[in-house]
């Protein structure tokens, strides 16, 4: 089973704490939301998860591994691996041989007809086979971002770590994207995502992790943290950079 450890998680750049005493569990395929005003830590703390940074203390330990001081690489082969807010395809590359990077990346080039088939099952898993030939720069928004997702799974990772998935996305598209979201996770997979629209997060996943400032302030089930006080708090605050997500808190809250 997936086991993935957070524990006392800190991270300084220089004077500014941006993640204080970080600690959370994941066990097994779950969906969770990470979710937290802008500068709440959450993108420091993905980082930290996939070797990008270090951390000053604290652990991180996947299916009894420590992977916190191993770098993106190391930390991918390990299984845990990412989505960018800003696809990162080879534009230039068409959609098959972008999935060939993951592999060339971990050697497997004398296997290659073996890549090429798994390439094409992973594109038929989400229906974007017929696109096998075209350049990834003429994919629309939700496109790519099915193209990254296929990349990733390519490396066969144990958890996936969802970066705005929805940004950029038609809004016809957003349907499928949680189709094949949906689909991911039921192979197996457990599944963060990160996203400021919380109608999204609210419909994908039954466990929301909170950060603010820092400090994680929840770790409960969607309908707890949209009535929990001092995540409402932290949406609704002074600062000019929680009010676009607080709507959607405080949409919730008048709503029930």
């Amino acid at each position: 089973m997936i086991e993935l450890s957070v524990s006392k998680l800190n991270k300084r750049f220089g004077g500014n704490h941006v993640l204080k005493d970080v600690s959370f569990q994941i066990n097994g395929a779950e969906m969770i939301g990470l979710i937290g005003p802008n500068g709440a830590g959450k993108t420091t703390l993905t980082n930290v998860l996939d070797g990008a940074i270090k951390p000053n203390n604290g652990t991180v330990y996947l299916n009894g591994k420590r992977i916190d001081q191993l770098s993106p690489f190391e930390v991918a082969k390990s299984g845990l691996g990412r989505t960018f807010q800003v696809t990162r395809s080879f534009m230039r590359m068409t959609v098959l041989e972008n999935m060939f990077v993951p592999a060339l990346a971990l050697g497997k080039i004398p296997k290659m007809d073996a890549v090429r088939q798994q390439a094409l099952e992973v594109l038929e898993f989400l229906t974007i086979e017929h696109l096998r030939n075209e350049y990834a720069r003429a994919l629309s928004g939700g496109q790519q971002k099915l193209l990254e997702l296929g990349r990733l799974l390519m490396l066969d990772p144990d958890i996936i770590i969802l970066d705005e998935p929805f940004a950029g996305v038609h809004p016809k598209l957003m349907e499928v994207i949680y189709q094949y979201i949906h689909r991911v996770n039921k192979r197996g997979k457990a599944i963060i995502i990160i996203s400021h629209q919380m109608d999204s997060i609210f419909a994908l996943c039954k466990r929301l992790l909170v950060l603010n400032y820092g400090d994680l302030i929840a770790d409960d089930t969607p309908e707890a943290v949209k009535n929990d006080p001092v995540v409402i708090e932290a949406y609704l605050g002074n600062t000019e950079d929680r009010s676009g997500t607080g709507q959607k808190i405080k949409h919730y809250q008048e709503n029930e």
